[in-house]
């Protein structure tokens, strides 16, 4: 995998997802975002470091997680088109509560705080862009309480194959598991083709 990307490609795939971006603010983007490779296994972000960058994902998945009495919870994953960042210590400067770490080889775009604040000033609807992928963060964390407080642990697995069908040939199931608030064993039975529902 290389740096290189077809940038209409993405601002085509950022507009399709999120929110249409005026001429001259496409033209602005590419000094603002930077280009990186980032091996599996990564940590993007640390619990505890201030976080002022975010990352949009060409290429590669990430997840985030907390780290409980020594056990990681994983909270979220995101995949190719989406941004991920630290939203509590990118907005609000401070500590990050969780990590977030790459889970395979991965081509992103980084773009920094103060780079992302030059384009909202300069530009509303990359405001409004801002806006879109904080709504789109918080909706999924929110369908995933509401999936861990009224859903089977079976209906909670469909809906996130619904969401990324080749999630399980992408993420270990012990992130898989730990995403839908189940163990591993359970996760085993629920996948067999003999499971009763």
């Amino acid at each position: 995998m290389d740096t290189s990307f077809d940038f209409d490609h993405v601002i085509a795939a950022i507009e399709s997802r999120y929110c249409k971006l005026q001429p001259d603010c496409i033209v602005a983007l590419p000094q603002h975002f930077r280009p990186m490779l980032v091996a599996k296994d990564t940590k993007l972000v640390k619990e505890g470091q201030y976080a002022d960058k975010t990352y949009y994902i060409i290429k590669g998945c990430v997840r985030a997680y907390y780290v409980k009495d020594g056990k990681e919870i994983t909270d979220w994953f995101a995949f190719e088109n989406e941004f991920v960042c630290s939203i509590h210590s990118f907005f609000n400067n401070v500590p990050s509560p969780h990590y977030i770490e790459v889970l395979e080889d991965s081509l992103l775009l980084e773009i920094s705080r103060d780079s992302a604040q030059q384009l909202s000033e300069a530009f509303h609807n990359f405001e409004a862009l801002q806006k879109q992928v904080v709504v789109h963060t918080l909706l999924k964390l929110q369908y995933r309480v509401e999936g861990l407080l009224f859903e089977s642990a079976h209906n909670r697995y469909q809906n996130l194959l619904a969401y990324q069908p080749d999630i399980i040939l992408r993420v270990p199931l012990t992130h898989i598991a730990s995403h839908l608030g189940i163990t591993l064993e359970t996760l085993s039975r629920i996948r067999n083709p003999k499971y009763g529902i």
